[in-house]
């Protein structure tokens, strides 16, 4: 409506020999972008309308020619404006599905089980994902709360499938196993099935890390398996703890090349302790430099902090640091374990 205004005021106010009543189809042309077909077409009617005005007062402009391309625009314009709204229908029905899909697949965890805070970030490198080859899981067992964190070699949505598998199969194998090294064997077979059915093409070799936590009710311990993962920070008393393991275990779907030996190390974890895990995407995060992200200094940096607060200051301190640019797919939990006493005196 502007554009129309400003070329119809330029119109009568200038020398005919400017013409500027030509541009008159770069109205509807435009509206096509962005309205539906009537408004459209009723913005094509009134160019019209305001080209017959100009004739009155100039009988010279060629106004059949112009008249005739602002009905051959008008027209075209509200067919596109027409495929434009299909489009965009098509486009929200298929963001649903998706939507569905990925909420399934990575689903949102609980903030609390038993005396166990866990809060969740999850940041997809490619446009417009939820997810990529990133994932984590909680389940609530017999043997206690189990944490499951990895990331499948590749990003974006080509590394969506292996990463559906694990997660599908931990939800079954973490209420069966009574051991974690159970959990990771039927992590590694599920993991070798989907590859050697869906081959990816852009990999040679599909494989991923993972990390598996156990916290048992009432316990003061953490078990951890860690196959080829990021060590997960462990917040003691202020102190910042690197839970490297103490022998290597192997990636997912890489047991049958480097051995099926897994080692489960056990650290002290108390009330009010803090644990972060977290894949490769959070450290390997890049400033303009080329430097990576500092995880451990950060953390340092924190202080006492609520899970959700710490994953708050992360996201932004990351977006921050790459400029807003991500180049990987990361996540992160955030556990914190509390008294169930002192919140009962609370209360």
């Amino acid at each position: 409506m502007i554009l129309t205004i400003v070329i119809a005021g330029l119109a009568f106010s200038t020398p005919r020999e400017i013409a500027f009543s030509r541009l008159l189809p770069a109205a509807p042309a435009l509206a096509a972008a962005m309205w539906p077909v009537l408004p459209t077409l009723l913005l094509g009617a009134f160019c019209l309308l305001t080209m017959i005005g100009l004739s009155f007062a100039y009988t010279d402009l060629g106004t059949p020619y112009t008249v005739a391309a602002i009905v051959a625009v008008t027209l075209a314009a509200a067919y596109a404006s027409h495929v434009r709204l299909q489009r965009e229908e098509a486009l929200f029905h298929i963001r649903l599905v998706a939507d569905a899909a990925q909420k399934v697949l990575l689903r949102p965890l609980p903030p609390r089980i038993e005396d166990v805070e866990i809060e969740s970030l999850y940041l997809a490198a490619q446009e417009q994902a939820r997810i990529g080859g990133d994932f984590y899981e909680a389940a609530n067992t017999q043997y206690g709360v189990r944490l499951l964190i990895g990331d499948v070699r590749g990003k974006g949505l080509a590394a969506v499938g292996a990463a559906s598998a694990v997660i599908s199969c931990f939800r079954e194998a973490a209420y069966d196993e009574p051991d974690l090294r159970g959990i990771t064997r039927r992590l590694e077979t599920s993991v070798t099935r989907w590859s050697a059915a869906f081959p990816a093409q852009d990999v040679p070799e599909r494989f991923a890390t993972a990390l598996i936590a156990e916290i048992p009710h009432d316990s003061g311990h953490v078990r951890l398996l860690n196959c080829g993962h990021p060590p997960p920070l462990l917040v003691h008393r202020g102190e910042i703890h690197v839970l490297e393991p103490t022998a290597p275990s192997p990636p997912l779907n890489l047991a049958t090349l480097i051995g099926d030996h897994y080692c489960v190390d056990t650290v002290a974890f108390f009330p009010g302790d803090q644990l972060l895990l977290y894949t490769d995407g959070v450290t390997e995060t890049r400033d303009r430099t080329g430097e990576f992200f500092p995880l451990p200094d950060w953390m340092r940096r924190q202080g006492p902090t609520p899970p959700r607060d710490l994953l708050d200051r992360l996201h932004r301190d990351l977006l921050t640091y790459s400029g807003g640019r991500l180049d990987d797919d990361l996540a992160a939990l955030a556990v914190q374990c509390s008294n169930p006493r002192s919140q009962g005196r609370s209360r």
